[in-house]
């Protein structure tokens, strides 16, 4: 379901926003200047702006049949039951949320009172997370990333795994530490074993890294012993987050065999606020890399377009820096596995997703230096460091780093963007 690109909102919105009429993500902020006991409520971002949905349900705006009905969905804390509704109610509050904002619709525009209560500052509200998320995976999805990393550790000829071409590896991940974008992270302490000859020592992290990811939440999900076909996986796709799954490369050198990363991952992820709808991303859909050699299973065959065209950034302000230095520029559409292939993958066992459960694609790396999105591939094991503009050197994250990626689609003359995924690393305590 595309949306027109000559659609305008009757609030101003500038050509470089991420968040014009075509976006309409929903997101949960708390006003920073609350009354004591306020509720956090559920938003969407229209250029500078959040509307509020909980003032919307309140003033019977939400009218069409399924929200009619369901409304109180949009006075929760969080977007859980909104996205257990599933597709046809995402449309259908999309299909409001694009009538009420258009310039040719008068309900809000000549209403001051309501929008008033309706329309607040971004820079007057914080960002929580969006939802509550029950279970988190964590997939291992770019060719790229994985050949890249498995030339480092185990040389060219042995770089993928011999199941890597046959189903999007995965792990799960721990839920309770996803966090959101600017909350701020501790370096970790834990194993390490710098000299193999050695046994470990325990000390904080030395390699710590970031890693480029995008993630989607659930939506409906579906019952325990009922896998979700391929076919049938975008209707549980509620949307997608920008995230970076941090990553201390050396406690997971010592930890990861034979069960894979463990503490390494643990102490936090970080996701950014606003969830970018795929009706949204429709006009950015596009094929991505072939599937012919080997050809997947039946299960995981799908030969629609099914990846999307989302540039993705990630840049790295030090102490010393006056602007953020960017490190990367990638791309979604490099994934091998796509979201489909990864639902329909998680759920063949017959595991049952949840409403609000958060899988990740792996770290996005594209085809040349520029685009590896972590920095373990950008220095190469940090045997090739950067020097940034304040003439500091880094292999890896250094305290008090912060690292801020972004993700947006560009249409023609406009844009659909996600915000920040930003976070900093403070000392170990």
């Amino acid at each position: 379901m595309a949306t027109s690109t000559l659609l305008k909102s009757f609030i101003e919105i500038s050509e470089d926003s991420d968040f014009p009429i075509q976006n309409l993500p929903y997101g949960i902020f708390i006003r920073r200047n609350r009354e004591e006991n306020e509720k956090a409520k559920i938003g969407v971002a229209i250029g500078n702006y959040v509307l509020d949905l909980f003032q919307l349900s309140n003033a019977a705006l939400f009218d069409g049949p399924i929200l009619k009905e369901n409304s109180s969905v949009f006075r929760e804390s969080n977007l859980n039951a909104f996205m257990a509704l599933g597709r046809p109610a995402w449309r259908e509050a999309r299909q409001t949320l694009t009538r009420l904002l258009s310039a040719e619709e008068s309900t809000l525009r000549d209403n001051s009172e309501l929008r008033n209560r309706c329309l607040i500052l971004q820079a007057d509200v914080q960002m929580l997370l969006p939802a509550f998320i029950g279970d988190y995976t964590d997939f291992y999805s770019s060719r790229e990333h994985a050949t890249n990393v498995g030339t480092m550790f185990r040389g060219k000829d042995n770089a993928l795994m011999p199941n890597w071409l046959h189903l999007p590896v995965g792990y799960h991940g721990r839920a309770s530490s996803v966090v959101a974008s600017g909350t701020n992270l501790h370096r970790p302490r834990g194993q390490l074993c710098p000299d193999e000859t050695k046994p470990p020592i325990f000390d904080s992290a030395k390699l710590l890294d970031f890693e480029l990811e995008m993630a989607f939440f659930v939506g409906p999900g579906n019952q325990l012993g009922h896998p979700i076909p391929i076919e049938k996986t975008e209707e549980h796709i509620f949307g997608l987050v920008v995230m970076n799954d941090w990553s201390a490369r050396d406690i997971q050198k010592w930890e990861y065999v034979p069960l894979g990363p463990f503490l390494a991952k643990n102490f936090g992820t970080s996701i950014s606020p606003w969830i970018v709808t795929l009706d949204a991303l429709e006009p950015f859909r596009t094929q991505g890399p072939a599937q012919e050699d080997p050809t997947p299973l039946p299960y995981l065959r799908d030969n629609s377009p099914s990846a999307y065209d989302i540039n993705l950034e990630v840049a790295i302000k030090t102490e010393k820096l006056e602007q953020p230095f960017t490190v990367c520029r990638s791309n979604l559409k490099y994934m091998y596995w796509s979201m489909k292939q990864q639902l329909a993958h998680h759920t063949i066992t017959g595991c049952n997703a949840r409403p609000g459960d958060l899988l990740g694609s792996g770290t996005i790396s594209g085809p040349t230096p520029d685009s590896f999105g972590s920095m373990l591939e950008i220095t190469w094991r940090g045997s090739k460091p950067i020097t940034l503009p304040s003439g500091e050197i880094r292999k890896f994250i250094d305290d008090n780093d912060e690292v801020i990626m972004r993700a947006f689609c560009q249409g023609n003359g406009f844009r659909i963007g996600f915000g920040s995924c930003v976070g900093k690393i403070l000392p170990a305590i």
